[in-house]
């Protein structure tokens, strides 16, 4: 029964299963999102968690109400296939894939054969450990592709063709690592077997005796990139041109699965009365800086909605909105939705002359807080609450750390800042590439915190460096103010606070934290 549902989807957590439903690379049209709700109003307790994978999980469900729910997930063409087990997982990319104004090339047509390659494929089925893939189109890194199993960035070459940058071997967990450049160019018709390649060099390899050092980063680690690399290209001449390899009408087939949308004429006066709108209402100014994107379409952009308010634990949202959220994409983005691994939802195709009233339509709602990139817009995994995993809780942490900075005016003057927390090792709230990471830790049977800084995810990505000895509960909060103060005096103007502690220095901040 374990991998049986496992490969299902569904956990035994602490006090009830939990079940992980896929959302492949984190998109959703309107009618998924109204099933959703229905079954967390049905099934659950009328909520459910948007996970660091574009998931969502449901933290309540009764183990004899499993099929009903599969059954009802399929007739919207869903399923939790693949969201647990040793198998690959979830194919995850940039949340503005496809609408992203620095987008080289659209990365969901090579995400979706991808994932119809990955689901069921029976050779990868009982690998050694988890693996995750994550793709990047654009020329910002939004799908922190450094720290997955394999990150593929879409390039082209000196001729003009289109491929991938291969890196291998990134993860966080407990022995977190940078991924390693394995091939600067493999191109898209060659992708999967490549990446056969790759799994057949991990399946045979993996250490299969002990499941903290099964995974691929650690075989990486182990022969080293090059000598890895080159295992990789020896298999790689027994796939290379086989059935897997894509043909140019497979290409266009999973392009055409991804059209244009039906984009309409804004008004050239849009950004004029946009900008009068915003001197005129300042709470609508800070969330078009905050939660608003550019997009590559005329007149059109993107918007984040907040998961983020105090006194609910990051990412969980009820039945209720996610009807509005359906509501909201039928009225302002095209039937669209999209979910993020910050734990937030996009409206990818807003009209520039919509966005006040989706605003105004967001307020009521709680998705209008004008946090995102924020301290308060921080990342944290379910924790202790739920999970039978966790050393610690990571809600009430999260919950605190709001509460104390709760100011608005603060928080844009420190600036962008990143703020992840886990409840354990497995680092499922990304504790590792936070500017500030917090990590739950078990002392004796009491919960203590460890405080980890100078994390960042992206195309220069970079691992937290732990700060000392774990601070109580209680003290996290005073702990981060001593932090978010050190850099505040020693700032210098337009500095952020991970350029801070880059220029300042590890030991400075250590200084402060435990003076």
């Amino acid at each position: 029964f374990l991998p049986l549902r496992l490969q299902n989807g569904l956990y035994i957590q602490r006090l009830a299963p939990m079940l992980r439903v896929s959302i492949p690379y984190g998109m959703l049209d309107s009618k998924q999102v109204r099933m959703l709700a229905h079954i967390a109003r049905k099934y659950d307790k009328g909520y459910a968690h948007v996970t660091t994978r574009q998931n969502l999980q449901y933290n309540w469900p009764a183990l004899e109400n499993v099929p009903d729910i599969l059954a009802d997930l399929a007739s919207v063409e869903m399923h939790a296939i693949q969201t647990s087990g040793n198998c690959i997982r979830n194919f995850t990319t940039d949340p503005f894939a496809g609408v992203a104004a620095d987008e080289v090339m659209d990365p969901r047509p090579y995400c979706e054969v991808m994932r119809q390659w990955a689901t069921f494929h029976p050779e990868f089925a009982f690998l050694p450990r988890k693996f995750k893939i994550a793709v990047c189109g654009s020329e910002s890194d939004r799908a922190a592709i450094l720290v997955h199993d394999i990150g593929l960035i879409l390039t082209t070459n000196e001729a003009g063709e289109i491929g991938f940058e291969v890196y291998v071997g990134g993860g966080m967990g407990r022995t977190p690592v940078i991924g390693s450049l394995i091939s600067s160019f493999v191109a898209e018709k060659d992708i999967l077997t490549y990446l056969e390649a790759i799994l057949r060099v991990y399946n045979l390899s993996g250490n299969r005796e002990n499941k903290y050092k099964a995974r691929i980063k650690i075989l990486v680690r182990a022969m080293g990139p090059e000598a890895f690399a080159e295992r990789v290209d020896q298999e790689w001449q027994h796939l290379k041109g086989s059935e897997s390899t894509l043909t140019d009408a497979e290409i266009d087939r999973m392009k055409s699965f991804f059209p244009e949308p039906a984009y309409r004429d804004i008004d050239t006066d849009a950004d004029s009365k946009i900008d009068a709108l915003r001197l005129e209402h300042q709470a609508f100014d800070r969330w078009i800086t905050r939660n608003v994107r550019e997009h590559r379409q005329p007149g059109y952009v993107s918007a984040i909605l907040s998961l983020k308010p105090i006194g609910v634990p990051p990412g969980d949202v009820t039945a209720e909105q996610l009807d509005a959220i359906a509501d909201l994409a039928d009225k302002y983005s095209l039937g669209e939705v999209r979910t993020t691994h910050e734990q937030n939802v996009v409206l990818a195709d807003i009209a520039k002359d919509q966005l006040f009233e989706l605003w105004q339509a967001c307020k009521p709602l709680g998705f209008a807080s004008p946090t995102i990139g924020t301290l308060n817009d921080m990342i944290c995994c379910p924790g202790g609450d739920f999970c039978s995993l966790a050393n610690a809780k990571s809600i009430p942490v999260a919950e605190a750390i709001q509460r104390k900075f709760d100011d608005l005016d603060y928080l844009y003057d420190l600036g962008d800042l990143s703020l992840n927390i886990s409840g354990c090792m497995n680092a499922c709230g990304h504790h590792h590439v936070g500017n500030i990471g917090v990590l739950g830790v078990d002392k004796k049977g009491e919960e203590w915190y460890q405080i980890q800084l100078g994390g960042d995810q992206g195309k220069n990505a970079s691992l937290a460096k732990v700060l000392g000895p774990s601070f109580s509960r209680d003290e996290v909060p005073e702990v981060i103010e001593k932090l978010l103060n050190h850099f505040t005096e020693l700032r210098i103007e337009g500095e952020s606070f991970l350029e801070a502690y880059r220029r300042i220095g590890h030991d400075s901040f250590k200084a402060a934290a435990y003076a």
